[in-house]
């Protein structure tokens, strides 16, 4: 069974990624075609990147950078729950993803995004990062809109539609997840 990975993209103090990533497990526990775990980049408290040598190389030295490889290399495949901050993904977000190469390749990923027009450009960026790592990022994405999903732009009330699109991402993660696997055994 696919283990997938919900990364909460946000480490900024009062952020709505958190209410969002919980929806998103919530979801997703009722499903039974993969094992959801959520990974709070909180948790990992990466520095800018400090390794010396570039990821592709993985020639890991630092604890955290071994830690975060292990975690990212459990996994089958990913919901990325990103805010957008000036037109593309958290700071955090893309340094936790720029720590590490392979343990990204040959995987599925798909996007929860957020912000005043859904988050959609935060995905445009990141879809292209995954397209770099060798990461399989599925059509269907679901966009919260501060204005319609969250009350007062900060309590997270997701309209019944957006279930919907979170279920068909999450049954394009799990499948693509599935079917890369002969390629994660070489």
């Amino acid at each position: 069974m696919s283990r997938i990975g919900i990364i909460l993209g946000s480490t900024r103090p009062g952020r709505n990624g958190e209410a969002v990533a919980r929806w998103v497990l919530e979801v997703a526990k009722q499903r039974s075609d993969a094992e959801f775990e959520l990974i709070d980049l909180l948790d990992y408290q990466l520095p800018h990147l400090d390794e010396a040598y570039p990821p592709s190389m993985g020639q890991y030295t630092q604890p955290h950078t071994l830690r975060w490889a292990n975690t990212i290399a459990s996994f089958d495949g990913f919901v990325m729950v990103t805010p957008e901050y000036n037109h593309s993904t958290s700071g955090a977000l893309k340094n936790a993803i720029d720590f590490l190469y392979a343990e990204w390749n040959n995987k599925a990923v798909g996007f929860v995004s957020y912000g005043s027009v859904g988050g959609a450009r935060a995905v445009e960026h990141l879809r292209l990062i995954a397209g770099e790592l060798q990461m399989a990022d599925v059509r269907s994405q679901v966009a919260l809109s501060l204005f319609t999903d969250f009350e007062n732009f900060s309590v997270f009330k997701p309209n019944q539609f957006q279930q919907d699109a979170l279920n068909v991402t999450l049954d394009q993660v799990v499948a693509w997840s599935t079917a890369l696997a002969p390629l994660r055994q070489r």
